[in-house]
Parts: structure tokens; C-alpha cells; sequence
């Protein structure tokens, strides 16, 4: 299938089908230390991000539910994944380098004690193409940030 940015078929690589159609840390964490949900009401998906930290600003456990296409369920699923064992600014500086990176398919400060984490979204390099699926990707990221700030609300809008 080829359109205007090429072979869109690209975006749906093997990784990215995985963890969209069998997503990793998919459930509540019921004793949360912090929640957020997330929104993008341009295509319709959602998601509750739960984390459990160590009380000294480390990520011990994090989770998601809800419902949304294979490209924001894949990312919010490699998100829970590299999450884990994260202090909070480890966790918001891999935030803004993997927002950067999906939404330009660069990421010209990615070098460093993050980059293996960030490797792990390599398959979302050209999603940049597709910018209405650039939010679907980002929209785990938002909710994190939302979680970290204490605002409990995020949007892709």
C-alpha cells in the first residue's frame, strides 16, 4: 500500500504488532502511588497509566488500561516496559527525547546512559509521516508526564 509518505505498511512493523495486539503491563495497579488518564479525541483512544513508586522518586511498577488503535497501544506498552526502575527524572528525560524522536523521526540528544531504552522505539522512526498517528504514539508519554506533575489529566490535542 503506498500513498503520499510512501509505503505506509512500514509503520506497522513486527514490534509494533506485537505489543499493540498482545500489550505488556495491561492492568490496574490497584495500590498506585500516582494515576493519570490520557486522551486523544482524534482517534478515540484512551488509556489509565498507573505507576508504583519507591517513595524516593523511582518507578518500581508501571501499568496502563483502556483501548486505542495498535500504534498507542504499542507505545504505551513499550513505555511500561522501560519504565520500570526509572527515577522520575530518568522517566522525563526519556519522555522528551521519545516525543522528539516520533515526532520528527530524529533525535539529535539521544546519546547516553538512555539510549538502549530509547533504541526500544526505533520502530515508531517514521511514524513522523503520519503526524495524526504521531498523537495516537505520544499519547503514553503525555499521561506520564501528566502522572509525574500530578495533574491526572492529559490530552495529544
Amino acid at each position: 500500500m503506498s500513498d503520499f509518505f510512501g509505503d505506509v505498511t512500514e509503520l506497522y512493523g513486527e514490534i509494533v504488532k506485537d505489543h499493540g495486539g498482545r500489550p505488556r503491563n495491561r492492568r490496574k495497579i490497584d495500590d498506585a502511588d500516582l494515576a493519570a488518564r490520557g486522551d486523544n479525541p482524534m482517534c478515540g483512544d484512551r488509556i489509565a497509566l498507573y505507576l508504583k513508586t519507591d517513595g524516593q522518586r523511582r518507578i518500581c511498577d508501571a501499568a496502563f488500561v483502556g483501548n486505542g488503535c495498535m500504534h498507542s497501544l504499542a507505545s504505551a506498552s513499550l513505555m511500561t516496559e522501560v519504565l520500570k526502575g526509572k527515577s522520575f527524572t530518568e522517566a522525563r528525560e526519556l519522555s522528551d527525547k521519545v516525543r522528539t524522536y516520533v515526532m520528527t523521526g530524529q533525535c539529535p540528544h539521544c546519546e547516553g546512559g538512555l539510549q538502549e531504552d530509547l533504541e526500544r522505539f526505533a520502530p515508531f522512526e517514521k511514524i513522523h509521516n503520519a503526524p495524526v498517528r504521531v498523537k495516537c504514539v505520544t499519547l503514553a508519554w503525555h499521561t506520564l508526564n501528566a502522572a509525574l506533575d500530578g495533574t491526572k489529566e492529559a490530552s495529544s490535542e
